[in-house]
């Protein structure tokens, strides 16, 4: 079972010059209608904000300065809109600065971080097998995300079958990547106000932006390699036009492709196409596959006991590792290191 944490402590909530304090209660509200007033005219008629005012807007949803109403009118606004760059950006500007960062690791690699907010529901996941290799490898590796997924089989799941336990502190973090474990921290510790935006999917029933924001979300105090994926093919472009046009060099590097039923771990019978993104620039790092009738040998089931067994036989050399992911991890080894290199201080 899991360990027993307390929760990490959100940062303070900073005050904006444009909130209304009610008459009701001490808490500063929002105005957020000029905002929906934009957003909230459909496809074609709505308008896409400045990266500020999403900024804006997004710190005060994260701070609960936006009544259920407008809270609700909002996700359902950017749903059907679908977010700009800007606005993805004036989103992460808000969402980081509502969780303190976690240290940095020393050592030869930078971190990847794995984000694992889907699970599977056809295929076997095996996200936790490109963890394990990664960290075998000496990389220290982060896969956040959430415990459970209904109607699929979540990584965490899986990786309490292999007997790693929840991090839920920097210094839980730091100790799993000592001992070349890779470290699975829930969202609700990494970053509890985004968790709880992201559980506002139970209501509404359709996801909203905080599900974009939290897979290219970089929680180190330093450079890192992302791993991402996209499930719609118009993300292709809004991620592709974050990270070339907007993403902070000091943020590190990213690797963009199609998920593997949303998950970031290469399809295991077949290469999808990886983007490699690094200081604005962009450049295909693996070509898709044709289609082929040649299948890797997977899980007999998909559920965590099963996958669990057969992600330790694959450690063990005892059944081959799907080729495209021993060629994600490679890429994901090489460019680590480069991170790493290229952010040591001059002697």
């Amino acid at each position: 079972m899991p360990r027993c944490r307390p929760v990490l402590q959100a940062s303070p909530v900073p005050v904006y010059p444009f909130a209304m304090t009610t008459d009701t209660n001490d808490i500063e509200r929002f105005v957020a209608a000029p905002f929906i007033k934009e957003i909230g005219r459909g496809v074609k008629g709505a308008r896409s904000m400045t990266r500020e005012d999403a900024r804006a807007l997004y710190a005060a949803m994260l701070e609960g300065r936006v009544s259920d109403l407008e809270l609700g009118a909002i996700l359902l606004a950017m749903r059907i809109k679908g977010e700009s760059v800007d606005e993805l950006a004036g989103f992460m500007d808000a969402a980081a600065a509502s969780f303190a960062p976690l240290p940095t690791p020393r050592g030869e690699f930078a971190p990847v971080l794995i984000p694992t907010y889907n699970g599977a529901r056809k295929l076997a996941n095996l996200t936790p097998l490109l963890a394990l290799l990664l960290a075998r490898e000496g990389v220290p590796t982060l896969v956040h995300g959430v415990r459970t997924d209904p109607g699929r089989v979540a990584t965490a799941e899986i990786l309490r079958e292999l007997g790693l336990l929840e991090a839920t502190t920097a210094a839980e973090v730091q100790n799993e990547f000592a001992h070349l474990r890779p470290a699975f921290m829930p969202i609700e510790h990494l970053a509890p106000r985004l968790a709880q935006m992201l559980s506002l999917r139970r209501v509404l029933g359709v996801r909203n932006s905080t599900h974009t924001l939290v897979k290219i979300l970089q929680p180190f105090d330093g450079p890192a390699l992302r791993l991402v994926s996209y499930t719609h093919p118009e993300y292709l472009e809004t991620l592709g036009g974050f990270f070339e046009g907007v993403d902070s060099e000091s943020q590190g590097d990213a690797f963009l492709m199609r998920g593997t039923e949303g998950e970031t771990v290469a399809h295991p019978h077949r290469a999808q196409r990886i983007d490699w993104f690094h200081a604005g620039q962009r450049a295909l790092l693996v070509e898709r596959d044709a289609p082929t009738d040649a299948l890797s040998e997977v899980p007999d089931g998909r559920d965590a006991a099963t996958t669990a067994a057969w992600i330790g036989a694959a450690l063990r050399g005892e059944v081959p590792v799907p080729a495209s992911i021993a060629t994600q991890v490679a890429y994901c080894v090489e460019v680590s290191r480069k991170i790493r290199a290229r952010s040591q201080p001059l002697a």
